[in-house]
């Protein structure tokens, strides 16, 4: 299974397409770390997100119990409090460390209403680069303002030599938001589907990001599916292959629901208790019965994983399809 630890709802930033920061959770709600001690150890990946993880001041506590549950233990940051990061990443160089960027400087900190929120954003992957950090990179969520910037950012990352991942604007209770909507979708799907034929056709050095380009191809074909309002690609299966724990310790099938699906309290029950139960299998109900088709990475990466044939064939024909000048193809 796959787990996104959702450690506050605070945020120094003030993102357009998210307003958790409107809604922040009181400190002294938050979780204890210690409960996570109850999460199952071999865990396929683990996310640290928030909010701004970096707010929880006792994070390298969080850090410390999460890295022994899984060998992917990935944390999600605006990339602001750069001293920090680097101090968690000295202390567990094998970490993966997302950093979210809404564009080239000028436009990400407007979107993401963070002064200098680039500068800080490019300083700590720089930081983290220079410290020998592998799996590091930048994020983003496409948007109606930030799509021209979108192939400027992977000619950035692809140069550096780091990650490039990519989501797109959901409304859900996690966001606060249930407005979010893309307006021009033909110039969204013109420049997605250069970036998706970039991806494929990947001139990275490293032969193991160029392989990770690929199936990131494929994970844009489903954002680009979902904003046009088409169908998943693949199943949902939220609350079954991954779950997320939320900033009170709750255990939730997934962020995507218009409300939170509690399948249960790890502050008051043991994770299997919680997994097995009544209520569990209710929202796992809630989970069939959802006509919502979001495409976000906790729940399409297990999705691809569970499927691999599925986003392998659509790898390799389109791939063939590039190198005799043919289009892509969905899927």
């Amino acid at each position: 299974m796959e787990c996104a630890v959702i450690t506050t709802y605070r945020c120094n930033a003030h993102c357009q397409m998210c307003l958790s920061w409107k809604h922040p959770t009181v400190e002294s709600e938050e979780f204890s770390p210690d409960i996570l001690e109850k999460i199952p150890r071999g865990m396929k990946r683990l996310n640290i997100t928030g909010g701004e993880p970096l707010l929880r001041r006792d994070l390298i506590d969080i850090v410390s119990v999460l890295n022994k549950k899984t060998k992917r233990l990935e944390l999600s940051t605006n990339g602001y409090y750069t001293d920090r990061i680097v101090q968690i990443a000295e202390r567990f160089p094998h970490i993966t460390i997302r950093i979210s960027v809404e564009g080239l400087p000028q436009l990400n900190d407007k979107v993401r209403g963070l002064k200098n929120g680039f500068d800080h954003a490019l300083r700590t992957l720089l930081k983290l680069k220079n410290r020998g950090i592998k799996d590091i990179g930048f994020a983003t969520v496409i948007s109606q303002q930030n799509i021209k910037d979108l192939l400027a950012l992977y000619t950035l990352t692809s140069g550096l030599e780091v990650e490039f991942s990519q989501s797109t604007m959901h409304n859900s209770f996690y966001f606060h938001k249930y407005d979010n909507k893309l307006e021009d979708i033909v110039t969204i799907k013109a420049t997605m589907l250069k970036f998706i034929e970039r991806l494929l056709n990947s001139q990275r050095r490293d032969s193991k990001m160029r392989v990770k380009d690929w199936f990131r191809a494929y994970i844009n074909l489903g954002l680009l599916r979902f904003i046009e309002g088409k169908k998943r690609l693949l199943a949902c299966r939220a609350g079954t292959d991954s779950f997320f724990v939320d900033p009170r310790g709750r255990i939730l099938a997934c962020n995507g629901s218009s409300e939170p699906w509690v399948m249960g309290d790890l502050s008051t029950h043991d994770f299997n208790q919680i997994w097995h139960s009544e209520e569990a299998e209710q929202v796992r109900r809630l989970v069939r019965e959802c006509k919502k088709n979001c495409w976000m990475t906790g729940t399409s990466v297990p999705a691809m994983r569970r499927r691999f044939w599925h986003p392998l064939f659509w790898v390799l024909r389109n791939k063939i399809r590039l190198s005799f000048g043919n289009k892509i193809v969905d899927g």
